[in-house]
């Protein structure tokens, strides 16, 4: 499911977008918010056909060792090991992961160089070697190779990330987050599973209501809670301070003030999280400041109420 960090951070891209634009109505850029989400869900099923097609050329790439005019002992006699990835093999049988590739044509076919620029760097690496040579043939073997695939193969392929930037803007951020999500799918499986299980969109209706309220409570509230944050600003030039700085602030005091059920230390944090990586580190000590004002300040005024979860400290 995609995580609450990573809607956060589709809603203050589409909310930079927003507010930024001359069109008064938000429900075009809720749209997009959607489609946005939905492209992330895209990208993890890419991921996962991207480890099978990556197989599969490995598995050409054999066939044809076997058919030179004259093959070598090795090429009569390949390491399957790769090819016989347990872990893999549960991926490729899972039908919903199939169908939802196929109805939504998710494929890497106008991308063989990709493929290929994986699959030899798999080759060349010294994780691999180690891998196809092990005498350690479990299903926890294999698994912590896809595993590997993701977190290091494709987290450093230069190539990959060209690719998705050619593919679709709303992927620019989305793939240590999607990638992410892949190797949580994997540490799940089990080799009794025939096939692993491909996560929901959104872990619930709570998950799915979210960003779309989000989006929806900072644009009705961003006059209101930018004058909040500009009175807790001293001896900073507001003209002089990030526009994305802002928003984060102003996302965080919403989600504050109209989530109940979040406590206030976790949107503190994830905030803190987001302007560290849109922000320089300076912009992040500075928001920490701000923010902790404004939460002492809304306390000691009774607007924080919380419930649930929310009283979770």
């Amino acid at each position: 499911m995609i995580s609450r960090r990573l809607l956060r951070i589709k809603v203050l891209h589409i909310l930079y977008s927003y507010i930024n634009s001359s069109e008064d109505s938000i429900k075009k850029y809720e749209k997009d918010l959607d489609f946005s989400i939905e492209k992330s869900y895209d990208l993890y099923h890419l991921f996962f056909i991207l480890l099978i097609d990556v197989k599969e050329y490995a598995l050409n790439r054999i066939e044809l060792a076997k058919n030179k005019h004259v093959p070598s002992k090795k090429d009569l006699n390949p390491n399957l090991r790769f090819i016989e990835n347990k872990a893999i093999s549960q991926i490729e049988n899972s039908s919903r992961l199939m169908s939802h590739a196929e109805n939504n044509k998710l494929n890497w076919v106008k991308h063989p160089e990709l493929i290929k620029n994986v699959y030899e760097s798999l080759l060349n690496s010294v994780a691999y070697d180690e891998y196809m040579n092990s005498t350690d043939c479990s299903f926890k073997a294999d698994k912590e190779f896809v595993i590997l695939f993701f977190s290091d193969y494709l987290v450093n392929s230069d190539l990959l990330y060209q690719v998705l930037e050619e593919h679709s803007i709303f992927w620019n951020d989305d793939i240590e987050f999607v990638l992410g999500m892949n190797i949580k799918t994997i540490e799940k499986t089990k080799e009794k599973d025939e096939r692993v299980s491909v996560f929901n969109l959104f872990k619930n209706d709570e998950d799915r209501e979210f960003a779309k309220k989000l989006f929806r409570l900072v644009s009705v509230k961003h006059s209101e809670y930018s004058q909040l944050i500009q009175k807790n600003i001293k001896n900073w030039d507001v003209d002089r301070i990030a526009q994305m700085d802002l928003l984060v602030m102003e996302m965080a005091v919403t989600e504050i003030l109209h989530f109940p059920s979040i406590p206030v230390k976790v949107s503190f944090n994830e905030y803190i999280e987001l302007a560290k990586f849109y922000s320089t580190d300076k912009s992040s000590y500075f928001i920490n400041g701000v923010l902790d004002k404004i939460i002492n300040q809304l306390k000691e005024d009774g607007r924080i109420i919380k419930a649930g979860r929310g009283l979770k400290e």
